[in-house]
């Protein structure tokens, strides 16, 4: 199939993004387009105009502004992949980013774009609501910040209104003596994942002092798994926490996955990155 007929601007500025953005149009952002022009191909979207926001200045880089990272929102996928200041603040994205896809999208497809699209499957979303990430929205209005925990809200649901853009994500530099960890189950690599988990937390002579537990691709968003990072901080055991998730969290099924396979696999990936995070800290 081919994309439907759509009128296109790229614009040079924020403000004119933004000026194109707050219309009675039916219009769509273009930053890296690897999930939009798929989604235009198959005609699951027919926009009336396309508006590229690719070249404006101050939308994109990685800089540490004092206890946190800021990522512009069209940083590219590979850019926090390579990047050694990611690498030693925010060991968890460098850690996810190689998941994502293959090489060729990861040089296009954009950070701030892979958080709008709010794929449930997707590494970003899960990451940022474990680093308590602040996503930062602007419209002709001013701007806003929205926190990560807030901020996904569904299958493809977001908490942007419809005159926003994300320009960048705040992100908490990581603190002294914390571990990250990450896994991910997927049929091939480079598919969306059928089960991830993205962990952050504080090991203190062997004892956890702080946990986030983000299980991804099991929902129509994000899931914090809130109970079973109490436990493991309470001191329960691994096995006695895995035990726990299926009451606690509601996992669906589909046609590649059934939501009693997903719990299955999700137990087995809290395993795999505690016993990986702890090991880090012996």
């Amino acid at each position: 199939m081919k994309a439907p007929d759509f009128d296109y601007v790229r614009v040079p500025t924020l403000a004119a993004a933004l000026k194109q953005l707050d219309t009675d149009e039916d219009v769509r952002l273009l930053a890296g387009g690897q999930s939009l022009l798929a989604s235009l191909n198959l005609r699951l979207s027919q926009p009336q105009k396309l508006i590229d926001i690719s070249r404006i200045k101050g939308l994109a880089g990685i800089v540490k502004k004092g206890g946190f990272i800021r990522i512009g929102a069209t940083t590219r996928h590979c850019d926090i992949e390579l990047s050694p200041l990611i690498c030693k603040e925010l060991p968890l994205l460098s850690m996810a980013a190689p998941h994502i896809a293959h090489p060729a999208i990861r040089n296009r497809g954009t950070f701030g774009g892979s958080l709008a699209l709010a794929d449930p499957a997707a590494e970003w979303p899960a990451c940022c609501v474990a680093l308590d990430a602040t996503i930062v929205a602007a419209s002709r209005r001013g701007e806003r910040r929205i926190a990560a925990t807030d901020f996904f809200q569904g299958l493809y649901a977001t908490a942007l209104e419809p005159d926003e853009i994300i320009t960048s994500v705040e992100i908490p530099v990581t603190p002294k003596g914390a571990v990250a960890g990450f896994s991910e189950l997927a049929r091939r690599h480079g598919d969306y994942a059928m089960v991830g988990l993205a962990a952050q937390g504080t090991l203190l002579k062997g004892r956890w002092s702080t946990l986030k537990l983000v299980f991804f691709g099991v929902s129509d968003r994000p899931l914090l798994a809130e109970d079973a990072a109490q436990k493991l901080i309470d001191g329960h055991g691994v096995k006695a926490v895995q035990n726990c998730i299926g009451a606690a969290l509601d996992f669906s099924g589909d046609d590649v996955c059934s939501a009693d396979t997903r719990l299955h696999l999700a137990r087995v990936l809290l395993g795999r990155v505690i016993s990986e995070m702890e090991s880090k800290t012996a």
